[in-house]
């Protein structure tokens, strides 16, 4: 069931944004980890005058300036500053996000703890889990309620969650649990018309790599505007097709 657009009374909201005609049916976008690399790549190729974006991130300068640079382009823009790696500030994510049905769902913000698995501290365990697995699973059970159908849930994966690679234990780990989740997420979904979209590159060039010790071949890795351009053809697929799995690897292997 589409919804027609009200304006909202939230002051989260930007006010500067294109023309659009009235009673134009606008679409409701949530993007987690949207303030760079692969979440930014979607976001910007998802902006359009009929698109509400609600724009999730921690960073709070790189979150605000891609905000400006996409109301321009957007009916709306959002700004959603909260720490997913606890569950109260995903309980505040959602709080936020308001009651309006979302069109889509994307399940993109992720960290990577990558050292031997008998050096990796409860801390970096928990939050692991947290951004990783139980940040996308209360946004699912909570925000796919009252998505209508013909409505998305883009699940950002990666190839480690079909292999183990030593030294990304709590990583692999992670993928591993919400692919399963996802899987089955699927199947409960299917008769209410809501496609579960899974996607699982290789490894990308974001900035996740400024963290992680070793020497890492970023030129050869793919980039983040591939992984969006394959998010946004799986969702301009028609309604009742649905692209459901999405490996992008490189011809050079598995970095």
């Amino acid at each position: 069931m589409e919804q027609i657009f009200l304006s909202p009374r939230s002051s989260c909201f930007w006010t500067t944004r294109p023309a659009v005609a009235p009673y134009q049916i606008m679409k409701r976008y949530l993007v987690t980890g949207a303030s760079r690399g692969i979440g930014r790549a979607i976001a910007e190729k998802l902006a359009a005058s009929d698109v509400e974006l609600l724009l999730h991130g921690r960073d709070t300068v790189a979150l605000a300036d891609v905000c400006n640079s996409l109301k321009p382009r957007c009916a709306r823009v959002v700004r959603l500053i909260h720490d997913l790696a606890v569950t109260s500030g995903v309980s505040d994510l959602i709080a936020q996000a308001g009651k309006d049905p979302l069109d889509l769902l994307v399940n993109n913000a992720g960290v990577a703890i990558v050292k031997p698995f008998g050096e990796i501290t409860r801390v970096e365990w928990e939050q692991t889990l947290g951004v990783n697995v139980t940040a996308p699973f209360l946004l699912t059970q909570h925000l796919a309620q009252n998505m209508p159908p013909g409505s998305s849930i883009v699940n950002i994966l990666s190839i480690a969650a079909k292999t183990g690679f030593p030294n990304w234990s709590a990583y692999c780990m992670s993928k591993f649990a919400l692919e399963g989740f996802s899987q089955s997420v699927r199947e409960e979904l299917r008769d209410r018309k809501i496609r579960v979209i899974n996607v699982y590159p290789a490894a990308t060039d974001t900035n996740i790599w400024n963290n992680i010790e070793g020497e890492w071949p970023r030129k050869k890795m793919i980039s983040p505007e591939e992984v969006a351009s394959a998010v946004a053809y799986a969702l301009s697929r028609p309604a009742e097709v649905a692209l459901e799995n999405i490996t992008l690897s490189n011809l050079t292997g598995n970095l």
